[in-house]
């Protein structure tokens, strides 16, 4: 069916009251507006499903919201009567219609006979994945769109081993989703009955607290090693973070830090952000504003669901230096591994995972400490999806990261951590800080010790359909093309993961390794429209690694860019 009949089929089938008719009728012959809504169904990947709010089949709403769901609930009927009464847990974040989504989604799953947890209010994502392990449910569902603009929204899908499902459980259920009608295959319970049914059940405010007991436990230095004086600004960029975040800065005996009150509550327009992800350095700039205000060393923010975490350091003029993912996570690594040490809890058989898109460094100062660093693809479905593999080894997890800003310091939490995160990096901060130093001190020993890396992870946006094509032209462009030079350094290596590399699963990536140690390496997000690079380069001073990175980012650009 192409798209003018998917859009005449809705069109039909809604009521003319509804919504999403409403919509439909004011992009009336529009055609590219309703080739884009219907030129496909949402596809249901590995992160699960996420695009725009609106009508269509290529769009967010409570249609293919249903469907998804009713697929998955078919899948867990199949699996038994067992994985029906483990039941699944359901979360959401502060985004238009995701708490109505996520009332749906629990509806859904209760009228095919499956036990639905819920929360009763919006929790950080990183909660619902502690809270399936903990219960022992057999799915976990967020209703999230993580960092994206405010028009987007998403369906994230976990299994019972507490990671966003794996490309198997994924693909099964896929193929359940696309066997359900979207108008007439959806079965929903009322919602007031399923509780009194004890099909749905409300979570009590004590995962609340087993939550944040799990990540201040985490703890390497306490008492008299910090100085709980430093002064810190923390923003949850009008999401999920408020509550656990400013609990556990209460908790762990902070007294001198600062909320940004902006942007403390959630706001589904992120009116005080715009684009609320905190890689990107404009969603610091009330934070910054307070923090000249009351002189804070450390700037603190986690994105709308709480899983991504960023920070911006104190400069000795008193300005904010934002740091990249990969600078947080050598401070992280450094950090755990120095604390461990000096502690003397650092096990013999310790492991790190960090993404094949990660640098390198984070490897140098892991193994410096007789410490295995893994690689995996990006994702934490991946590099939390490796903790069995350790367990089955007899490693010890100590850690997991990717370079977009996301951090996974509890094997007891699989998935990304943005409060556990900023526990650290604050412990951090107050622990150098009773030592006379400051986290940029510490990165630039990091740096003198073990070598001058320079970290970029720039990305080409391209929407639409047109956009998906060209960016699938350029991948192919590269691969019938491999570079053998770049900005004068000979290419000693390419590793494509298309058909998967060693034990790392297939994926469109490419990564080139240049002579002098210094590599980068392109692929299409998962997530969002874009084109995404990241470049690594080492020299022997950071201001030469910088400009040497720069050189090869322009050349590979240059090149790409031509593929129209």
């Amino acid at each position: 069916m192409g798209y003018t009949e998917e859009y005449n089929k809705w069109r039909n089938k809604l009521d003319e009251a509804d919504p999403l008719y409403e919509e439909l009728l004011s992009i009336e012959g529009n055609d590219a507006e309703i080739e884009d809504r219907f030129y496909k169904d949402m596809s249901f990947g590995t992160a699960g499903l996420r695009g725009k709010i609106g009508a269509g089949t290529n769009r967010m709403n409570r249609l293919t919201v249903g469907r998804a769901t009713q697929g998955i609930a078919d899948l867990i009927v199949e699996e038994g009567e067992e994985a029906c009464g483990k039941g699944v847990v359901i979360a959401h974040d502060p985004r238009h219609f995701s708490k109505e989504f996520s009332i749906l989604t629990a509806c859904i799953f209760a009228a095919n006979g499956i036990k639905a947890y819920i929360f009763d209010d919006l929790r950080p994502t990183p909660q619902l994945a502690y809270v399936i392990r903990q219960l022992g449910t057999i799915s976990g569902i967020n209703i999230t769109a993580s960092h994206n603009p405010k028009d987007y929204n998403g369906y994230k899908a976990y299994w019972s081993d507490g990671c966003q499902v794996g490309s198997d459980i994924a693909d099964k259920m896929t193929e359940k989703i696309q066997a359900v009608d979207l108008f007439d295959g959806v079965k929903s319970a009322d919602y007031d009955l399923a509780v009194s049914d004890g099909l749905i059940t409300v979570l009590p405010e004590d995962w609340d607290r087993k939550y944040l007991d799990e990540i201040e436990s985490l703890s390497i230095h306490k008492g008299d090693e910090l100085d709980l004086n430093i002064p810190i600004v923390y923003t949850p960029l009008n999401g999920a973070g408020h509550v656990p975040f400013t609990t556990m800065l209460k908790d762990m005996g902070y007294k001198n830090w600062h909320e940004v009150k902006e942007q403390s509550m959630p706001d589904p327009d992120f009116t005080t952000v715009g684009y609320p992800n905190p890689e990107d350095t404009k969603a610091f700039a009330l934070a910054e504003k307070l923090g000249k205000e009351v002189g804070a060393e450390l700037l603190m923010a986690t994105d709308p669901d709480s899983d991504r975490f960023a920070i911006e350091i104190a400069r000795p003029d008193g300005s904010y230096l934002p740091l990249n993912g990969n600078q947080t996570g050598y401070i992280l690594v450094n950090y755990i591994l120095e604390g461990r040490k000096s502690a003397g809890k650092l096990p013999a058989n310790g492991a790190m995972v960090k993404s094949i898109v990660t640098s390198s460094l984070s490897t140098i100062i892991a193994e410096s400490y007789g410490v295995k660093m893994y690689e995996s693809l990006t994702g934490f479905k991946n590099i939390c999806g490796r903790i069995p593999f350790l367990e089955e080894n007899s490693l010890q997890y100590l850690f997991g990261y990717e370079e977009s800003v996301g951090y996974a310091a509890s094997e007891n939490i699989r998935d990304k951590d943005g409060i556990s995160a900023g526990m650290l990096v604050a412990e951090a901060a107050a622990y150098y800080k009773k030592q006379g130093k400051t986290l940029l001190d510490v990165l630039n020993e990091i740096y003198d010790k073990y070598g001058y890396f320079a970290e970029d992870e720039p990305n080409i946006i391209l929407e639409g359909i047109e956009g998906a094509e060209r960016i699938g032209r350029m991948m192919a462009a590269t691969r019938a093309d491999l570079p053998t030079e770049v900005a004068g350094l000979k290419v000693e290596k390419v590793t494509d993961y298309k058909d998967g590399y060693e034990d790392i699963p297939a994926s469109n990536v490419l990564r080139f390794f240049l002579e002098d140690g210094s590599w980068f390496a392109v692929r299409p997000s998962g997530t969002e429209p874009k084109i995404k690079f990241y470049f690594y380069a080492k020299a022997d001073t950071r201001e030469s690694a910088l400009e040497k990175n720069k050189k090869i980012r322009d050349e590979i650009f240059s090149t790409i860019q031509r593929v129209k």
